[in-house]
Protein backbone atom coordinates (compact mmCIF):
# COMPACT_ATOMS: atom_id res chain seq x y z
CA UNK A 1 0.00 0.00 0.00
CA UNK A 2 1.35 3.40 -0.89
CA UNK A 3 -0.33 6.74 -0.25
CA UNK A 4 1.03 10.04 0.98
CA UNK A 5 0.33 13.70 0.43
CA UNK A 6 4.02 14.20 -0.33
CA UNK A 7 3.84 11.67 -3.17
CA UNK A 8 0.72 13.34 -4.59
CA UNK A 9 2.38 16.76 -4.42
CA UNK A 10 5.51 15.43 -6.12
CA UNK A 11 3.41 13.88 -8.89
CA UNK A 12 1.42 17.11 -9.30
CA UNK A 13 4.64 19.06 -9.93
CA UNK A 14 5.77 16.80 -12.78
CA UNK A 15 5.32 18.28 -16.30
CA UNK A 16 3.73 15.10 -17.67
CA UNK A 17 1.09 15.23 -14.94
CA UNK A 18 0.31 18.86 -15.71
CA UNK A 19 -0.13 17.93 -19.37
CA UNK A 20 -2.31 14.91 -18.52
CA UNK A 21 -4.78 16.57 -16.14
CA UNK A 22 -6.57 18.71 -18.81
CA UNK A 23 -7.11 15.61 -20.96
CA UNK A 24 -8.42 13.72 -17.93
CA UNK A 25 -10.90 16.51 -17.25
CA UNK A 26 -11.97 16.60 -20.92
CA UNK A 27 -12.45 12.83 -20.84
CA UNK A 28 -14.52 13.09 -17.65
CA UNK A 29 -16.63 15.86 -19.22
CA UNK A 30 -17.37 13.76 -22.32
CA UNK A 31 -18.26 10.81 -20.09
CA UNK A 32 -20.53 13.01 -17.99
CA UNK A 33 -22.34 14.27 -21.13
CA UNK A 34 -22.99 10.68 -22.22
CA UNK A 35 -24.31 9.74 -18.79
CA UNK A 36 -26.46 12.82 -18.11
CA UNK A 37 -28.09 13.22 -21.52
CA UNK A 38 -28.31 9.68 -22.91
CA UNK A 39 -28.11 7.10 -20.10
CA UNK A 40 -29.32 8.37 -16.73
CA UNK A 41 -32.74 9.72 -17.84
CA UNK A 42 -33.81 6.37 -19.27
CA UNK A 43 -32.71 4.06 -16.47
CA UNK A 44 -30.10 2.36 -18.67
CA UNK A 45 -27.60 0.53 -16.45
CA UNK A 46 -24.16 0.32 -18.11
CA UNK A 47 -22.42 -1.65 -15.36
CA UNK A 48 -19.65 -0.25 -13.20
CA UNK A 49 -19.96 2.33 -10.46
CA UNK A 50 -22.40 4.52 -12.36
CA UNK A 51 -24.57 1.50 -13.08
CA UNK A 52 -24.82 0.93 -9.32
CA UNK A 53 -25.45 4.64 -8.80
CA UNK A 54 -28.32 4.72 -11.31
CA UNK A 55 -29.97 1.80 -9.53
CA UNK A 56 -29.46 3.40 -6.11
CA UNK A 57 -30.89 6.69 -7.38
CA UNK A 58 -34.02 4.82 -8.42
CA UNK A 59 -34.44 3.74 -4.80
CA UNK A 60 -33.26 7.02 -3.21
CA UNK A 61 -34.18 9.73 -5.77
CA UNK A 62 -33.34 12.57 -3.39
CA UNK A 63 -29.63 11.69 -3.64
CA UNK A 64 -27.97 12.78 -6.94
CA UNK A 65 -26.36 10.08 -9.07
CA UNK A 66 -22.97 11.80 -8.97
CA UNK A 67 -23.04 11.95 -5.18
CA UNK A 68 -23.83 8.24 -4.95
CA UNK A 69 -21.00 7.46 -7.38
CA UNK A 70 -18.54 9.54 -5.36
CA UNK A 71 -19.58 7.76 -2.15
CA UNK A 72 -18.86 4.44 -3.86
CA UNK A 73 -15.70 5.32 -5.79
CA UNK A 74 -13.62 6.76 -2.97
CA UNK A 75 -14.16 3.81 -0.59
CA UNK A 76 -13.43 1.40 -3.44
CA UNK A 77 -10.10 3.12 -4.12
CA UNK A 78 -9.21 3.03 -0.42
CA UNK A 79 -10.19 -0.65 -0.19
CA UNK A 80 -8.02 -1.39 -3.22
CA UNK A 81 -5.08 0.21 -1.42
CA UNK A 82 -5.63 -1.84 1.72
CA UNK A 83 -6.48 -5.16 0.09
CA UNK A 84 -4.75 -5.16 -3.29
CA UNK A 85 -1.74 -2.94 -2.58
CA UNK A 86 -0.26 -0.57 -5.15
CA UNK A 87 -0.55 3.20 -4.92
CA UNK A 88 -3.15 5.89 -5.41
CA UNK A 89 -1.93 8.33 -8.05
CA UNK A 90 -3.02 11.92 -8.51
CA UNK A 91 -4.38 11.26 -11.99
CA UNK A 92 -6.68 8.52 -10.73
CA UNK A 93 -7.78 10.70 -7.82
CA UNK A 94 -8.59 13.57 -10.21
CA UNK A 95 -10.67 11.27 -12.45
CA UNK A 96 -12.48 9.58 -9.57
CA UNK A 97 -13.53 12.90 -8.01
CA UNK A 98 -14.13 15.09 -11.06
CA UNK A 99 -16.43 12.72 -12.97
CA UNK A 100 -19.15 12.50 -10.27
CA UNK A 101 -18.93 16.25 -9.68
CA UNK A 102 -19.33 16.98 -13.41
CA UNK A 103 -22.32 14.62 -13.58
CA UNK A 104 -23.99 16.52 -10.72
CA UNK A 105 -23.23 19.92 -12.28
CA UNK A 106 -24.58 18.96 -15.71
CA UNK A 107 -27.65 17.34 -14.17
CA UNK A 108 -28.49 20.41 -12.10
CA UNK A 109 -27.93 22.68 -15.11
CA UNK A 110 -30.01 20.55 -17.53
CA UNK A 111 -33.16 19.93 -15.47
CA UNK A 112 -35.64 22.26 -13.76
CA UNK A 113 -35.56 21.90 -9.95
CA UNK A 114 -38.77 19.87 -9.81
CA UNK A 115 -37.32 17.23 -12.19
CA UNK A 116 -34.00 16.62 -10.41
CA UNK A 117 -35.38 13.64 -8.50
CA UNK A 118 -37.19 11.97 -11.37
CA UNK A 119 -34.75 12.89 -14.15
CA UNK A 120 -37.75 13.11 -16.45
CA UNK A 121 -36.37 13.08 -20.06
CA UNK A 122 -39.33 15.16 -21.26
CA UNK A 123 -37.93 18.03 -19.20
CA UNK A 124 -34.28 17.52 -20.15
CA UNK A 125 -33.00 20.77 -21.67
CA UNK A 126 -36.57 22.01 -21.82
CA UNK A 127 -37.74 18.86 -23.59
CA UNK A 128 -35.47 19.39 -26.61
CA UNK A 129 -33.50 16.17 -26.07
CA UNK A 130 -36.18 13.61 -25.27
CA UNK A 131 -35.23 10.24 -26.79
CA UNK A 132 -37.87 8.22 -24.96
CA UNK A 133 -39.04 6.69 -28.25
CA UNK A 134 -35.51 6.14 -29.55
CA UNK A 135 -33.82 4.22 -26.75
CA UNK A 136 -31.54 2.27 -29.07
CA UNK A 137 -30.14 5.53 -30.45
CA UNK A 138 -29.77 6.87 -26.91
CA UNK A 139 -28.00 3.67 -25.82
CA UNK A 140 -25.54 3.84 -28.71
CA UNK A 141 -24.79 7.57 -28.42
CA UNK A 142 -24.44 7.36 -24.66
CA UNK A 143 -22.19 4.30 -24.86
CA UNK A 144 -19.95 5.86 -27.49
CA UNK A 145 -19.58 9.10 -25.52
CA UNK A 146 -18.84 7.27 -22.26
CA UNK A 147 -16.34 5.04 -24.08
CA UNK A 148 -14.57 7.97 -25.73
CA UNK A 149 -14.34 9.85 -22.44
CA UNK A 150 -13.14 6.80 -20.52
CA UNK A 151 -10.61 6.04 -23.25
CA UNK A 152 -9.15 9.54 -22.95
CA UNK A 153 -8.80 9.04 -19.20
CA UNK A 154 -7.14 5.62 -19.63
CA UNK A 155 -4.69 7.06 -22.20
CA UNK A 156 -3.43 9.41 -19.50
CA UNK A 157 -2.60 6.42 -17.25
CA UNK A 158 -5.55 7.19 -14.98
CA UNK A 159 -8.60 5.30 -13.83
CA UNK A 160 -11.83 6.34 -12.16
CA UNK A 161 -12.04 3.04 -10.28
CA UNK A 162 -15.09 0.87 -10.66
CA UNK A 163 -16.34 -2.67 -10.78
CA UNK A 164 -12.89 -3.94 -11.81
CA UNK A 165 -11.71 -3.28 -8.23
CA UNK A 166 -14.56 -5.40 -6.86
CA UNK A 167 -13.67 -8.13 -9.36
CA UNK A 168 -10.00 -8.05 -8.32
CA UNK A 169 -10.97 -8.40 -4.66
CA UNK A 170 -13.25 -11.34 -5.49
CA UNK A 171 -10.44 -12.94 -7.46
CA UNK A 172 -7.98 -12.43 -4.61
CA UNK A 173 -10.10 -14.22 -2.02
CA UNK A 174 -11.95 -16.80 -4.13
CA UNK A 175 -9.43 -17.56 -6.91
CA UNK A 176 -12.20 -17.08 -9.48
CA UNK A 177 -10.64 -15.86 -12.71
CA UNK A 178 -10.57 -12.07 -12.90
CA UNK A 179 -12.38 -12.02 -16.25
CA UNK A 180 -15.18 -14.21 -14.84
CA UNK A 181 -15.39 -12.13 -11.68
CA UNK A 182 -15.66 -8.90 -13.69
CA UNK A 183 -18.34 -10.40 -15.92
CA UNK A 184 -20.26 -11.56 -12.84
CA UNK A 185 -20.08 -8.17 -11.11
CA UNK A 186 -21.26 -6.22 -14.17
CA UNK A 187 -23.92 -8.86 -14.85
CA UNK A 188 -25.30 -8.50 -11.33
CA UNK A 189 -25.37 -4.72 -11.71
CA UNK A 190 -27.36 -4.99 -14.95
CA UNK A 191 -29.67 -7.55 -13.32
CA UNK A 192 -30.28 -5.23 -10.36
CA UNK A 193 -31.20 -2.47 -12.81
CA UNK A 194 -33.65 -4.80 -14.52
CA UNK A 195 -35.30 -5.69 -11.20
CA UNK A 196 -35.34 -2.22 -9.63
CA UNK A 197 -36.00 -0.04 -12.67
CA UNK A 198 -37.29 -2.35 -15.39
CA UNK A 199 -39.58 -4.46 -13.21
CA UNK A 200 -40.58 -1.69 -10.84
CA UNK A 201 -38.94 -2.84 -7.61
CA UNK A 202 -37.88 0.75 -6.94
CA UNK A 203 -39.01 4.30 -7.43
CA UNK A 204 -39.68 5.50 -10.97
CA UNK A 205 -36.84 7.65 -12.30
CA UNK A 206 -38.46 9.07 -15.38
CA UNK A 207 -41.41 8.94 -17.67
CA UNK A 208 -40.30 6.05 -19.86
CA UNK A 209 -43.51 4.08 -20.30
CA UNK A 210 -41.94 0.97 -21.83
CA UNK A 211 -39.74 -0.02 -18.90
CA UNK A 212 -39.64 -3.80 -18.80
CA UNK A 213 -37.24 -6.70 -19.23
CA UNK A 214 -36.18 -4.96 -22.49
CA UNK A 215 -34.19 -2.55 -20.32
CA UNK A 216 -31.44 -5.15 -19.97
CA UNK A 217 -30.98 -5.23 -23.76
CA UNK A 218 -30.52 -1.47 -23.90
CA UNK A 219 -27.98 -1.79 -21.08
CA UNK A 220 -26.06 -4.49 -22.96
CA UNK A 221 -26.04 -2.33 -26.11
CA UNK A 222 -24.58 0.52 -24.08
CA UNK A 223 -21.95 -1.70 -22.49
CA UNK A 224 -20.87 -3.03 -25.89
CA UNK A 225 -20.62 0.51 -27.30
CA UNK A 226 -18.56 1.59 -24.27
CA UNK A 227 -16.14 -1.33 -24.61
CA UNK A 228 -15.57 -0.87 -28.34
CA UNK A 229 -15.21 2.90 -28.05
CA UNK A 230 -12.61 2.56 -25.29
CA UNK A 231 -10.62 0.11 -27.42
CA UNK A 232 -10.77 2.39 -30.46
CA UNK A 233 -9.71 5.52 -28.56
CA UNK A 234 -6.87 3.83 -26.69
CA UNK A 235 -5.44 1.61 -29.39
CA UNK A 236 -7.25 2.24 -32.65
CA UNK A 237 -8.88 -0.98 -33.80
CA UNK A 238 -6.40 -3.15 -31.90
CA UNK A 239 -7.49 -4.25 -28.42
CA UNK A 240 -4.82 -6.91 -27.82
CA UNK A 241 -1.31 -5.98 -26.73
CA UNK A 242 1.86 -8.04 -26.72
CA UNK A 243 4.12 -7.21 -23.75
CA UNK A 244 7.81 -8.17 -23.63
CA UNK A 245 9.42 -7.76 -20.20
CA UNK A 246 13.23 -8.01 -20.21
CA UNK A 247 14.37 -8.28 -16.60
CA UNK A 248 17.23 -9.40 -14.41
CA UNK A 249 17.10 -13.00 -13.25
CA UNK A 250 16.52 -11.99 -9.62
CA UNK A 251 13.35 -10.08 -10.60
CA UNK A 252 11.83 -12.93 -12.58
CA UNK A 253 10.34 -14.87 -9.67
CA UNK A 254 8.55 -11.85 -8.18
CA UNK A 255 7.15 -10.94 -11.60
CA UNK A 256 6.12 -14.56 -12.12
CA UNK A 257 4.13 -14.66 -8.87
CA UNK A 258 2.50 -11.31 -9.70
CA UNK A 259 1.52 -12.34 -13.24
CA UNK A 260 0.14 -15.73 -12.22
CA UNK A 261 -1.60 -14.92 -8.94
CA UNK A 262 -2.50 -11.23 -9.12
CA UNK A 263 -3.10 -10.64 -12.83
CA UNK A 264 -4.47 -14.17 -13.24
CA UNK A 265 -2.49 -14.41 -16.49
CA UNK A 266 0.07 -16.80 -17.87
CA UNK A 267 3.24 -15.91 -19.76
CA UNK A 268 6.22 -17.42 -21.55
CA UNK A 269 9.71 -17.25 -20.03
CA UNK A 270 12.85 -17.30 -22.16
CA UNK A 271 16.40 -17.05 -20.75
CA UNK A 272 18.71 -14.64 -22.59
CA UNK A 273 21.90 -12.60 -22.31
CA UNK A 274 22.49 -8.87 -22.56
CA UNK A 275 24.49 -8.10 -25.72
CA UNK A 276 26.48 -5.26 -24.13
CA UNK A 277 26.80 -6.43 -20.52
CA UNK A 278 26.93 -10.16 -21.19
CA UNK A 279 24.84 -10.66 -18.05
CA UNK A 280 21.99 -13.12 -17.67
CA UNK A 281 18.56 -11.76 -18.55
CA UNK A 282 15.05 -13.20 -18.71
CA UNK A 283 12.32 -12.35 -21.20
CA UNK A 284 8.68 -12.69 -20.14
CA UNK A 285 6.11 -12.58 -22.94
CA UNK A 286 2.39 -12.08 -22.21
CA UNK A 287 -0.74 -11.00 -24.07
CA UNK A 288 -3.19 -8.58 -22.42
CA UNK A 289 -6.16 -6.36 -23.20
CA UNK A 290 -5.54 -2.65 -23.73
CA UNK A 291 -7.61 -1.78 -20.64
CA UNK A 292 -5.24 -3.87 -18.49
CA UNK A 293 -2.08 -2.19 -19.78
CA UNK A 294 -1.88 0.78 -17.33
CA UNK A 295 -2.18 -1.56 -14.32
CA UNK A 296 0.45 -3.89 -15.78
CA UNK A 297 3.05 -1.19 -16.48
CA UNK A 298 2.43 0.28 -13.02
CA UNK A 299 2.85 -3.17 -11.45
CA UNK A 300 6.13 -3.74 -13.29
CA UNK A 301 7.38 -0.33 -12.16
CA UNK A 302 6.61 -1.14 -8.53
CA UNK A 303 8.19 -4.60 -8.55
CA UNK A 304 11.05 -4.35 -11.04
CA UNK A 305 11.67 -0.73 -12.06
CA UNK A 306 14.85 -1.58 -13.99
CA UNK A 307 13.05 -3.80 -16.48
CA UNK A 308 12.99 -3.00 -20.18
CA UNK A 309 9.39 -3.25 -21.44
CA UNK A 310 8.22 -3.41 -25.06
CA UNK A 311 4.52 -3.10 -25.91
CA UNK A 312 3.28 -3.87 -29.41
CA UNK A 313 -0.09 -4.43 -31.10
CA UNK A 314 -1.19 -8.01 -31.70
CA UNK A 315 -3.40 -8.52 -34.76
CA UNK A 316 -5.19 -11.45 -33.17
CA UNK A 317 -4.73 -13.97 -30.37
CA UNK A 318 -5.57 -17.66 -30.31
CA UNK A 319 -5.13 -20.33 -27.65
CA UNK A 320 -5.73 -20.79 -23.92
CA UNK A 321 -8.23 -18.22 -22.52
CA UNK A 322 -8.43 -16.51 -25.91
CA UNK A 323 -10.05 -17.65 -29.13
CA UNK A 324 -9.85 -21.12 -30.61
CA UNK A 325 -7.59 -21.52 -33.61
CA UNK A 326 -9.64 -21.15 -36.80
CA UNK A 327 -10.10 -24.00 -39.22
CA UNK A 328 -7.76 -24.17 -42.18
CA UNK A 329 -8.60 -21.60 -44.84
CA UNK A 330 -10.94 -19.53 -42.66
CA UNK A 331 -8.54 -16.76 -41.58
CA UNK A 332 -9.07 -13.42 -43.29
CA UNK A 333 -7.12 -10.20 -43.08
CA UNK A 334 -9.56 -7.30 -42.67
Amino acid sequence: MSFSLRALWTEAAQPETLRAVPFILIGCLITAVGLVYFINPYGIVPGGVFGISIVMHAIFPAVPIGTIALCIQIPLLLISLLVLGGKLGLRTLVAAVSLPILVNILTKWSYPPEALKTLDPTKLLGGHLDLTNDLIISSLIGGVLVGIGTGLVIKQSASSGGSDIIAMIIHKFTRIRFSYALMTVDGLIVLSGLLVIGMGFGLNIGSVESKSWMLSFYSLITMFAITRSIATVVSGTQDTKLVHIICDTQDREELREWILHTLDRTATWTPSKGLYSGGNKDILLLVVRQKELPAITEGIKLRAPNCFVIVTDAYDTYGFRWKELPDAGTMRLE
